[in-house]
């Protein structure tokens, strides 16, 4: 590949930017790399087909988000620097002017609970791709005019992005400082003087590196998963356009950001249904309420359960997450003849068989099958009773019925207020014979019965 004269010396350039940063906000050589790198692509955002996002997150407040902001908005392509604009606001800037956006607070456009915001959210998730575009009605005559929202962005904020916005993102995870770290004050007029001749430089590459980026093929980790390497590849391109230590230096930063992250930021999904694997096995039962699993797996300290965007995951959330595997909360009953909407082991295994892998989906069902051996070798089921399996380890014992037991039993249907009526009517409801409101019903009107008769004897 040909070398242009701005090319030449883009190293010094970027090595510049890092110093720079690094002046400001205490991150990591591999952190200031790719947000140097990230800062060049704004610039010859023309020559990418892609754009990551640079997700700026921390734990908490004081971490140096901002401060990072601060730092980039002096230098890179055309900086609009904003907090919780509007979708119409958004999307008619990043027409007009196709500008770098850099958007505090992220964390307050994602949160899940302010329902205003997803339109915002959704045209943001969408616009790391060039030719993606909205279409929305305009003028008095409601003309459908399509709106294009790529551009780059850069999003600050506490806490982790929604995984479809994570996936497209090059994440720097930024930790306050500890008393013995020195950063410089930042003062803006001082930062200028040395940020302004790095845009220019930055700038002036450009125009003339357009058409070496577009040709470039850049050598990309194996490491790296399918999102990453699109992520990295305009970066990696920049970086060995650069030379020097530079090749090297951007792939290491790309393997320590984002090489393994499906395994350290894996989707909640898998990890819930993991979660839900080891408590079944931990108590030892085959059914669990809704209130009762929540609160096993808020108790899981390994686990983001307990403060799930600040607040614990409740009976609502747990079934809110289970919807896309095609799982939800039924009416469970319990030995003591009890019941509460909740989850049965065997409601799960079809989702634990397709997204965990065979040894773990294989974890719960020994321990369970083992359970259940051990207990009907002890306590044998006559044929002419209904299949009641003896008490399993834990503080919910069950009593469980399959839909031919319900049939069978259906032959000789007891009535309301005799024995064995909800036993009846819940292997029904298992059956799926009956709904669960007919079951609330039933339930009501037997124990109104059977109190009628104690009263009247």
């Amino acid at each position: 590949m040909s070398v242009s004269k701005h090319s030449a010396h883009l190293a010094d350039v970027l090595d510049a930017l890092v110093e720079l940063l690094r002046d400001y906000v205490v991150m990591s050589s591999a952190q200031a790399d790719a947000a140097a790198l990230w800062a060049a692509h704004t610039h010859a955002l023309d020559a990418f087909e892609t754009t990551p996002f640079l997700d700026l997150t921390s734990p908490e407040k004081r971490c140096g988000k901002t401060r990072t902001l601060d730092v980039l908005e002096l230098v890179v392509a055309r900086p609009w620097r904003t907090i919780m604009p509007s979708e119409a606001v958004l999307y008619r800037k990043i027409q007009a002017a196709a500008p770098t956006l850099m958007l505090d607070e992220s964390d307050a456009i994602f949160d899940k609970s302010n329902g205003s915001t997803e339109p915002l959210r959704a045209l943001l998730n969408a616009g790391n791709r060039r030719g993606t575009s909205v279409p929305r009605c305009v003028g008095p005559t409601q003309q459908i005019v399509d709106f294009g929202v790529f551009c780059a962005k850069a999003l600050a904020g506490i806490g982790a992005l929604p995984d479809t916005v994570s996936d497209r993102s090059i994440v720097l995870r930024l930790q306050r400082k500890r008393p013995d770290e020195i950063a410089r004050r930042f003062r803006r007029r001082e930062a200028l003087e040395v940020a302004e001749p790095i845009a220019q430089e930055l700038a002036s590459w450009a125009q003339d590196a357009i058409a070496e980026l577009e040709a470039a093929r850049p050598s990309i980790p194996s490491a790296l998963d399918d999102r990453a390497e699109e992520a990295w590849e305009a970066l990696l391109a920049i970086a060995e356009l650069a030379g020097g230590t530079w090749s090297e230096r951007a792939r290491r930063a790309a393997l320590e950001l984002s090489a393994g992250r499906e395994a350290e930021d894996e989707a909640l999904g898998p990890w819930l249904l993991r979660d839900l694997r080891d408590v079944f096995a931990s108590r030892g039962v085959d059914r669990l309420s809704s209130a009762d699993l929540a609160a096993n797996l808020c108790e899981i300290e390994t686990s983001p359960w307990g403060d799930v965007r600040g607040k614990a995951l409740d009976a609502r959330g747990l079934a809110r997450r289970l919807r896309p595997f095609s799982v939800a909360p039924r009416v469970v009953k319990f030995e003591d003849g009890s019941t509460a909407r909740g989850y049965r082991l065997e409601d799960l295994e079809d989702a634990f068989s397709r997204y965990l892998g065979r040894s773990e989906r294989n974890c719960v069902t020994t321990r369970m099958d083992a359970g259940f051996a051990a207990d009907a070798e002890r306590n044998p089921v006559t044929v002419e009773g209904a299949r009641k399996p003896a008490p399993l380890s834990g503080s919910y014992a069950v009593t469980d019925k399959s839909p031919s037991e319900a049939t069978e039993q259906a032959k000789g249907r007891p009535l309301v207020g005799d024995d064995g009526y909800l036993e009846y009517m819940f292997a029904a409801l298992e059956a799926e014979l009956i709904t669960e409101d007919e079951w609330h019903e039933a339930d009501k009107t037997h124990r109104i019965v059977v109190g009628a008769r104690g009263v009247a004897r």
